[in-house]
């Protein structure tokens, strides 16, 4: 069974609530038949010929009230809150705060922008943390799967952010593809072989995620080729505890990030599930406007696996 196989078959096992917040495109309402005629999960369809009208919702006033409490500043009056409420992705969001639906997923017609924004405001991030970043998991061939982070969401992490993105991509490594994570923070320098500030803050991040997460085998600064093979491993950074095997690859910005995952997307032909959201106190993913119906179904699939008993709707 492929890994892509496999993330359909677990998410099956646990049959989420997935809001699909974009229901007048066909791609999504193609991707919430498949979800709901392969048992994978029970869509929640917003908007569209088949799903959920938000304006004549019997929810909309408990959402509304929702949303004025988590943001009284942002609203006006009752009226406007109704307004706010019945924007197909604030909408979505909530369901998922509120406990109606497991997960979200949106992003298809929205940009990434606002789906973070409506993420933020109903569901806020997870306790003890104050980043939302993203990964891609690239699957290549062999269906060796690689986390790329973060290539979608924070333009130019300081030593701190990127420790804080590194450490929620690893924790999601686990849950979504099943394995430990093996953490590299790439640079354009092994281990001392250049200076810089770029360098000094790639080096300062994987310090500072060394010491948040011992139990977590990482390495840095790194360049990828010593991240990924173990004789250039053996020759540019002996001892590393990596050894050429990392399997999280941390990128110092976001245009090192957009740039790398699409270069391996289009010249190895991987597929790139996401990205994924991180860092939320339920589970919301961000689709690339160019998603096609399997890409939809997968993240998904996705952000079914996020879905954690132990996480706190509503924290800011």
């Amino acid at each position: 069974m492929t890994f892509r196989q496999e993330l359909l078959r677990r998410a099956a096992l646990r049959h989420p609530r997935i809001v699909l917040a974009e229901g007048e495109d066909p791609r999504v309402r193609a991707a919430a038949s498949r979800l709901r005629g392969e048992a994978i999960a029970e869509p929640i369809l917003i908007g569209g010929p088949d799903g959920v009208a938000p304006a004549a919702d019997p929810r909309l006033q408990r959402v509304a009230e929702f949303l004025r409490a988590r943001r009284p500043d942002k609203v006006h009056d009752g009226v406007h809150a109704l307004d706010l409420a019945a924007d197909a992705l604030n909408f979505a969001a909530s369901l998922v705060a509120l406990g109606e639906a497991d997960a979200c997923v949106a992003g298809a017609t929205h940009a990434t922008a606002d789906v973070i924004r409506a993420a933020l405001w109903a569901i806020g991030t997870a306790p003890g943390v104050s980043l939302v970043s993203s990964s891609f998991y690239m699957v290549l061939g062999g269906d060796r799967v690689l986390t790329f982070t973060d290539c979608a969401v924070v333009p130019n992490p300081d030593a701190t952010q990127l420790a804080q993105i590194a450490l929620a991509a690893a924790r999601d490594r686990s849950r979504l593809v099943g394995d430990a994570p093996r953490v590299a923070f790439l640079s354009y320098s092994t281990r001392g072989s250049a200076a810089g500030d770029m360098v000094r803050k790639v080096r300062d991040a994987a310090e500072q995620f060394r010491a948040s997460a011992p139990g977590i085998i990482s390495d840095g600064e790194l360049q990828v080729d010593a991240a990924l093979d173990a004789e250039v491993s053996d020759r540019k950074s002996p001892g590393s505890p990596l050894g050429g095997r990392a399997n999280v690859l941390v990128f110092p910005d976001l245009d090192a990030g957009n740039i790398g995952y699409k270069l391996v997307q289009r010249l190895a032909g991987a597929v790139a599930l996401g990205p994924i959201l991180q860092g939320l106190a339920r589970p919301m993913a961000d689709l690339s406007r160019g998603a096609g119906v399997d890409d939809i179904v997968e993240v998904a699939a996705m952000v079914a696996l996020q879905t954690e008993p132990t996480a706190t709707p509503g924290a800011s």
